[in-house]
């Protein structure tokens, strides 16, 4: 009976925090019109792109509020620290493929799942400082199916949860955007390369059909670039390093999972390239190639 509790709970844990957001989205929304609550975060000064390391909170007047794009994700979204090269993300170059008039803010963080990053407070974060006309990116997949308790969800739970981060978002006026979980270095004895975590896939474009939230499928891109490049062109998207070259991996690095900063990029323009194509008011702030 103890366990069936337990289960009870878990299953019902994200009707009770749509509960939660929608109070909060009240909250908030009641501050008033003249400021809003933002963050001074650690810019990035090269792609203009902000990352999960937060200072204090501020105020700042709404009609001078630049329009933000806010991702929620796992390590390959992440931004990381300059020591960390050459891993980086793709929310963390994303800011190269955007004009000036946008804002991006990266609290994408490492071995978080849909469930653990609502757990640990993270969303409520994000959902504290958004405002209309903002933008929340979620892609998870990768932690949601990894056996660790920590992290697992199963596909059902991850369907519950993926609509507490759009009816959050709505909640605020700002618009939800699912990105399906980019692929990993996984290809098949013909050299094709797989789409991982394909349950996961499907149950976001399920959520996304269902809610018409829009949908970037990364899935399928990552998987038709990584066939146009070929095996061992690869190499040089994900994390593959040689011992000695970075004080960071002095013994060397061969991770299918993450990518190095050339990749990062690679991966940022394929969700350009998929935003530039939802037709939304942030698709006209896209360029056609990276800045440096």
């Amino acid at each position: 009976m103890q366990l069936n509790k337990k289960v009870y709970i878990r299953r019902m844990m994200p009707l009770l925090l749509l509960g939660l957001i929608t109070c909060l989205g009240t909250l908030f929304g009641a501050v008033g019109a003249s400021a809003a609550p933002t963050t001074n975060t650690i810019q990035d000064s090269t792609h203009g792109v902000t990352n999960s390391f937060a200072t204090s909170a501020v105020t700042q007047d709404v009609y001078a509020h630049r329009p933000t794009i806010y991702l929620a994700g796992d390590s390959t979204v992440q931004s990381y620290r300059e020591s960390q090269r050459p891993q980086a993300g793709w929310g963390q170059m994303i800011g190269r493929y955007l004009d000036d008039s946008i804002v991006v803010s990266n609290h994408a963080i490492g071995g978080r799942s849909s469930r653990s990053f609502i757990e640990q407070g993270r969303l409520d974060t994000i959902i504290g400082q958004l405002q209309p006309g903002d933008y929340l990116m979620i892609q998870f997949g990768h932690n949601d199916a990894d056996r660790k308790p920590e992290r697992y969800t199963p596909v059902g739970d991850y369907r519950n949860y993926l609509k507490v981060y759009i009816h959050g978002a709505r909640s605020k006026g700002a618009t939800p955007i699912l990105v399906t979980p980019v692929s990993r270095r996984d290809y098949n004895p013909n050299g094709q390369f797989n789409a991982s975590f394909p349950e996961y896939v499907e149950a976001m474009k399920q959520v996304a059909a269902e809610t018409q939230t829009p949908l970037l499928d990364l899935s399928a891109r990552s998987v038709a670039y990584y066939n146009a490049v070929g095996i061992a062109g690869t190499t040089s998207i994900f994390l593959h390093v040689q011992p000695g070259v970075y004080p960071y991996f002095p013994n060397g690095v061969v991770d299918n999972t993450h990518f190095q900063e050339y990749g990062a990029v690679q991966i940022a323009g394929l969700v350009a390239a998929g935003l530039r194509e939802l037709n939304l008011p942030l698709s006209g702030h896209l360029l056609e190639t990276a800045r440096q």
